[in-house]
């Protein structure tokens, strides 16, 4: 049986041979690092440096625990160790790969010990004894110091991204101001750098959200995904920049290629996949700075007359398909107005005047045809031309008078429907 007493003595001693080598330990530990964590040893030399003095920290820790028989479960980690973990997280490191480097590096250390134990000692009793010891304190030493700084990591990750999504935002915020004049290079290279997102391509502004009837767990990843799932559709390369509103909305832009477009089929396909709740408005493509105003501005107005038209309204609009109508219910009352002095007693918000608005509507979307509409609606032809004579009835004026009003109008109806009724 060993004297614990002996086996102390020795541990401090050998301690004591790998504290004066310190400064070369933690240049082989950094090499090591290099070839087997590469992404750890950044370009940048001053997280070289932090590094590399958070190596010799945590070396001369470990090493001052051995030399005077400290409990590792009272010791703190390093500042060096504690900084250079706060930086990972700011830089999106994986968390993993700091874990990872404390295994490669207790392994290291644990290797140095063991060879120096053999190097001093040739009792084979003592020299197990001695590296059980190492290996229990090392061990216990790494756990606590690899915990104290997930824990550091996780927190300064979670501060950094909330902070990085406020300045994202309000940089957004500043680009779309009605106010804001045309921005210079250096002012353009400086927002793009904040929000992520390059400005001088070809946006499409979307607008995301997801009703409030529906319930789902995390809204945003949903709305996330469904913003990547249409880019990756159209293109294979780019990120969207993607600003949260609110918990169930957010504002998107997509950067396309030349001559690259976005159609409702599409915007269809991705969203039969993503819940009933999701809804989308996008804007027109469009170039620069202006362009990812003016493809977002679309997108918001597409967005109004969504939330205006309510629950029947479709889950794609478009502004290249519903743009007019987006302009024109910017003002829902005066639209209203409108409306109804466009297809008087035809505007009621009953039943039998919604299904001769829908005829009359059909019929003149198929050019005039009776029969085009009859396929359309499959009704019989002679119950469409009743149909279509009683909705003329109704209108204040002579159809062919004002033809583009009443179509229009009958768009709004069938949009919107007792929005606008």
């Amino acid at each position: 049986m060993v004297d614990e007493e002996v086996v102390s003595e020795r541990i401090r001693q050998v301690a004591a041979s790998l504290a004066d080598r310190a400064g070369d330990l933690t240049g082989e530990l950094v090499q090591l690092y290099a070839a087997e964590l590469p992404q750890l040893v950044h370009d940048d030399e001053r997280m070289v440096s932090l590094l590399t003095a958070s190596v010799y920290q945590n070396i001369e820790t470990g090493l001052q625990i051995l030399q005077h028989s400290i409990d590792p479960a009272h010791v703190e980690a390093p500042a060096a160790a504690l900084e250079y973990a706060r930086r990972l997280a700011q830089r999106g490191t994986p968390v993993f790969d700091l874990i990872r480097a404390y295994d490669v590096g207790q392994a290291a250390m644990l290797d140095f010990g063991f060879q120096e134990c053999t190097r001093q000692v040739g009792d084979a009793e003592l020299l197990g004894e001695m590296m059980r010891r190492l290996l229990k304190v090392v061990f216990g030493f790494v756990t606590r110091v690899t915990r104290q700084l997930i824990a550091v990591y996780q927190d300064e990750r979670d501060r950094w991204l909330l902070n990085r999504s406020a300045a994202r935002a309000a940089k957004v915020q500043d680009l779309l101001a009605e106010n804001r004049g045309p921005l210079d290079a250096a002012s353009v290279d400086a927002a793009e750098a904040v929000i992520g997102y390059r400005l001088r391509g070809t946006h499409a502004g979307m607008i995301l959200w997801h009703t409030a009837e529906a319930s789902v767990g995390d809204v945003l990843s949903v709305l996330e995904s469904v913003a990547a799932a249409v880019l990756g559709r159209v293109q294979d390369h780019g990120r969207p920049l993607f600003v949260p509103r609110d918990e169930a909305s957010a504002w998107v832009w997509l950067p396309l290629g030349p001559d690259v477009t976005i159609g409702r089929a599409l915007l269809d396909d991705v969203l039969a996949t993503a819940g009933p709740g999701v809804r989308v408005s996008v804007g027109d493509p469009a170039t620069g700075v202006d362009g990812f105003r003016d493809t977002h501005h679309q997108a918001l107005r597409v967005h109004a007359l969504a939330l205006a038209a309510g629950e029947h309204c479709d889950r794609v609009l478009t502004f290249r398909e519903v743009g007019t109508m987006a302009l024109m219910t910017s003002d829902l009352n005066a639209a209203r107005l409108w409306v109804t002095s466009t297809l008087g007693p035809l505007a009621a918000d009953e039943e039998n005047c919604g299904r001769l608005r829908e005829t009359l509507h059909v019929f003149l979307a198929s050019g005039g045809s009776y029969t085009a509409a009859a396929a359309e609606l499959t009704m019989h032809k002679n119950s469409v031309q009743y149909r279509v004579r009683k909705a003329q009835e109704l209108l204040p004026r002579e159809l062919g008078t004002n033809r583009l009003d009443v179509e229009l109008a009958l768009s709004l109806c069938h949009r919107l429907g007792r929005a606008v009724l």
